[in-house]
Parts: structure tokens; C-alpha cells; sequence
């Protein structure tokens, strides 16, 4: 069994685990993802097989990037506000650097909840430089702060209780806490992935909190009023006072169709934004890579086929636009 201590940050009481290994808009993100994405079973690799360490690990890469990662990292439990008697748990991981104080990145999961996966971006996110942590916004309603993974099915169910409150009340508990480290700078990002990209946005109208400088939405849509088509609300892009960048896969037809008129918006307001869609690309790129891509075919003995199109469009995706976040965050952090 894990040894937990206790320990006070400012006014808030922090639960931090002793393991060391080195309300606004709601919309169900899996309308954005395909049958066959929602339901793909995690693909099998070697467990030598890390992938390319200049970027975070695949789906498939994840757990053997973990296993073999020479970063410390931490689980921490941390109050949702001071005064609070409910936590959240996060997943903390330290950067190996000669700086006295390192900024912070928020990883927000995707309605597949703290996964195996999202550590494992989190390990990149240190390992390119920065303190990350990434939170499981499902804390409150799986019944309290956990370490176990949940499954996909119980984790997307689950996530439809959580609002566009206790999204931003959870990052900016995970923000503070992570900022109040001594070997950290007072500043940090927002990173999110598929319902994580929702909620950076979410984070960008709401303002964060002190110290707060834009977030990076993976395949995430921004904020819109009821409606078909959705409508952009000019009043809540009109509070965005950060950079945003919004990195697309144009196979997620739904944010693409969409990409248009919220750049003009966003020029139109003079706002600091970059949307990129990539060809080929699919909904997740950056979780899915190289994993094997299938497709129906009635015609194949299994009766599906591997998508080369659109795995070879994840690996592109991937190329340009982990260097862009890594560009994003270091110019915003104030780092070289």
C-alpha cells in the first residue's frame, strides 16, 4: 500500500502520495470520434518498442515509454478548492534541468479519462523541459482521488457529469498546486486532447488563474451556443486574452467544417490563434500515430483492412504539430 502524507499549500490541504518512480458549455466528445476509434481495443508492441522519443508515445508505445522513463515522477492528491474537503488526483512528473524554476503544463485528458496514454504525455512534456502534471477530472464523480486506471467504457460515461465549472475549479487547483512546487516558475499552459480540447478552451474564456499564459487544443472544439450548425458565441471568444493554437486532423470533419469561421473570428478580434488542419489526419493523431489503423472491408477476410491513408496523415499530423506545441509553450513559458 501507498504511504500518504499530508501537506499545506498556502490555504489549501494537500493529500501527496509518497510513490516516487523517478455552468458553461457541455458536449460529449465522442460525436467527434469515429465507431470504429471509440471502440478500438489497445494494439499489442513489443515492450522495447518506445516509439520516437522526440515525441509523446502512441497509444500502443505508452506503458513500455513509462516503464523505461528515468524521469520522477509522482501521484498527488489535491484539494478541487481551499477549504475543500473533496481532492482530485494528479499525475505529477519533474523535468531533469539546471534551472532553479521551471514553468508548468497542465495535460488534460480526453473522455477516455487519466490514461496510460496521457501519462505518457505527460513523461514527454518533462522530458521536452517543463514540470507537467495532468489531472483526472473524474475525481469527484468516480467517488474520490484514485491511482487505478478506469476502463474507456466507465471513464466516457462518467465524464457527462463533469461541467465546464469543475473543469476550470480543476485546473486551477492542479495549476496552483503545481506552481507552488519550489522548483517552480509561477507560470503555466493548458494542453488538452479530443474533451481536453473543449476544456482548453473553456479554460481560455474562463482566464485561468495568476500565472496563466494560453493553451494548445488537440482536436478539441471550441466553445459554441446550441444549435445545428453550431454557432461560435462572439461574446465568450470576445474573454480570450491568451494565445490558443487549435491542432486539427481534417478526417474529424465536425471541428474542420468549423475551422473557417472561427479563424475569422479570431481575426477579426484581433486575438493571438492558429488553427491547423492537417490532411489525412484523424480524430486522436496524436494518441493513434502509427498504432494500425483498420477500416471496414467487406472483402477481407476479417472483414476490415488497414487505413495506410490515414496512418501515415497521423504521423504527419504528429511531426508538425508536437514541434508547434513545444514552439507555443516555450515562447508563452518565457523559456529558450
Amino acid at each position: 500500500m501507498k504511504a500518504i502524507r499530508f501537506v499545506a499549500i498556502g490555504s489549501a490541504l494537500m493529500l501527496v502520495s509518497a510513490c516516487r518512480r523517478g455552468g458553461g458549455y457541455l458536449e460529449d466528445h465522442s460525436a467527434h470520434m469515429s465507431a470504429a476509434d471509440l471502440s478500438a481495443p489497445r494494439v499489442a508492441v513489443q515492450a522495447q518498442d518506445q516509439g520516437n522519443l522526440n515525441f509523446p508515445a502512441s497509444d500502443a508505445r505508452a506503458a513500455a515509454r513509462l516503464a523505461a522513463t528515468p524521469r520522477h515522477a509522482e501521484w498527488v492528491a489535491i484539494a478541487w478548492e481551499p477549504g475543500s474537503k473533496d481532492s482530485l488526483m494528479a499525475y505529477v512528473v519533474y523535468p531533469t534541468t539546471s534551472n532553479p524554476r521551471t514553468p508548468v503544463v497542465v495535460v488534460v485528458h480526453e473522455i477516455y479519462g487519466l490514461s496510460t496514454w496521457v501519462r505518457g504525455v505527460a513523461d514527454q512534456v518533462a522530458a521536452d523541459g517543463f514540470i507537467a502534471i495532468a489531472p483526472d477530472l473524474n475525481s469527484r464523480v468516480r467517488g474520490g482521488p484514485s491511482t487505478t486506471e478506469l476502463t474507456r467504457d466507465s471513464a466516457a460515461k462518467l465524464i457527462r457529469g463533469v461541467n465546464t465549472s469543475e473543469r476550470n475549479k480543476g485546473i486551477i487547483a492542479t495549476a496552483s498546486y503545481a506552481m507552488s512546487l519550489a522548483s517552480a516558475a509561477p507560470r503555466y499552459a493548458v494542453i488538452g486532447y479530443c474533451w481536453g480540447g473543449q476544456t482548453v478552451w473553456a479554460h481560455a474564456i474562463n482566464g485561468g488563474t495568476k500565472g496563466y499564459v494560453g493553451g494548445v487544443a488537440f482536436y478539441g472544439n471550441y466553445p459554441y451556443m446550441s444549435g445545428q450548425p453550431p454557432m461560435l458565441d462572439a461574446d465568450s471568444m470576445a474573454k480570450i486574452n491568451k494565445p490558443v493554437m487549435l491542432l486539427n486532423g481534417s478526417r474529424d470533419a465536425r471541428i474542420a467544417a468549423n475551422m473557417p469561421a472561427l479563424d475569422s473570428m479570431m481575426k477579426a478580434m484581433k486575438k493571438d490563434y492558429i488553427g491547423m488542419n492537417y490532411v489525412n489526419a484523424s480524430h486522436g493523431f496524436l494518441r493513434q500515430q502509427d498504432d494500425p489503423h483498420f477500416v471496414r472491408d467487406s472483402t477481407a477476410p476479417d472483414g476490415r483492412r488497414r487505413d495506410a491513408e490515414t496512418e501515415a496523415g497521423d504521423v504527419a499530423a504528429t511531426k508538425d504539430g508536437w514541434p508547434r506545441t513545444l514552439a507555443f509553450l516555450r515562447k508563452n513559458l518565457g523559456m529558450k
